[in-house]
């Protein structure tokens, strides 16, 4: 007949979800006609989770060690489809910045110089808490250039898409239009 659809192999879980299910049988074992949904089910398991001893942390940690290395020896065998990222087109308009991307470039080499220690994540978090404690009057002048990017933004994705209509048109005609606007 045809061929034979090979399944992609099942992912590999954490430690966390191995004690969840082996946690689920044994309740379900002890108390059969019970009923529990998923909130309260769920609050009982992370109050488990969190007074068991790193002894009987370290039995579920090596179950997750031994099913990633299940998933991976499976993944390299696997000769099936595997997602493919749409390439995108090098002379599409690329999105505008938000109000808040604009505020981190501002203020990332300032904070960079101020704490010259600090991780990418951690100026990140700075980032986001003074844009936070900003006012709407210290917002205003970033929420104006993501306003004017944005219109631009859209201007020239009309004219990318006026000229990829006819894909066999030539381009140059576009990247003049694109000069011309810019």
């Amino acid at each position: 007949m045809g061929k034979e659809v090979q399944l992609k192999p099942k992912v590999n879980v954490s430690s966390y979800i191995h004690f969840l299910l082996n946690y689920r049988n044994k309740f379900k074992e002890q108390q059969p006609n019970t009923y529990l949904g998923f909130k309260e089910f769920s609050k009982k398991c992370s109050e488990k989770w969190r007074s068991i001893s790193k002894h009987e942390k370290a039995k579920y940690e090596a179950l997750a060690k031994l099913d990633k290395a299940r998933y991976q020896e499976e993944m390299l065998h696997f000769v099936g489809k595997k997602k493919k990222r749409r390439k995108r087109d090098p002379l599409a308009p690329r999105r505008p910045p938000s109000s808040f991307l604009l505020f981190c470039q501002d203020h990332y080499s300032q904070l960079m110089k101020e704490n010259p220690t600090w991780s990418v994540v951690q100026v990140a978090k700075a980032s986001g808490k003074m844009w936070s404690t900003a006012t709407e009057m210290g917002k205003q002048p970033y929420e104006q250039k993501a306003a004017l990017l944005r219109v631009k933004y859209f201007e020239e994705l009309e004219v990318y898409r006026k000229f990829s209509l006819g894909r066999g048109q030539v381009w140059e005609d576009y990247k003049t239009q694109l000069w011309w606007w810019g």
